[in-house]
């Protein structure tokens, strides 16, 4: 797959399963709690984008199943079954990616930027220049069943937000 370069050739709505799946990076900052900061609290509602005087907070906690050392979902095919608030992206859903962060590869692809020379289809299937890079979850982050809910905030994290070329 990695000598094809069909993410070249195809957009993300063209892809097979398989293609579509390969896109993914395994950055693991997917499964990293996010929550929306409002300067009007008071009617906030769910959107599919963010609107003025809102912005997106990433903190470095993460799903339970997340494994630290792959930065992947030790339970991905149960995963929405599990973690009922899981986003599973979607060819249908791409459009409100708003909550992702800039690295992620489907959103690089989708805004036109490209997949980035860390990604691992451009480095023969490896992680490692992406976890060099600083871009994946690895070893920065602390489960969500071990932080109290309230305590959240005190978490937050900019690291997230990076991304390279």
């Amino acid at each position: 797959m990695f000598e094809n370069q069909f993410w070249l050739e195809k957009s993300l709505e063209q892809m097979s399963q398989n293609e579509w799946e390969a896109i993914c990076d395994g950055c693991g900052k997917c499964c990293l709690n996010t929550f929306i900061d409002s300067e009007d609290e008071d009617e906030f509602t769910a959107t599919d984008q963010l609107r003025d005087g809102e912005e997106l907070i990433f903190t470095n906690i993460v799903c339970q199943y997340l494994d630290n050392n792959t930065c992947g979902c030790s339970e991905y095919e149960n995963r929405q079954t599990l973690v009922p608030s899981c986003v599973k992206l979607t060819k249908e859903n791409l459009d409100s990616i708003f909550f992702m962060p800039q690295s992620c590869s489907y959103r690089r692809l989708h805004e036109g930027r490209g997949l980035a020379s860390w990604h691992p289809l451009n480095n023969g299937g490896s992680k490692e220049l992406m976890h060099t890079l600083g871009i994946s979850v690895k070893d920065k982050t602390v489960k969500d069943c071990d932080v109290a809910l309230d305590d959240f905030d005190l978490y937050e994290a900019d690291w997230p937000k990076r991304d390279c070329d």
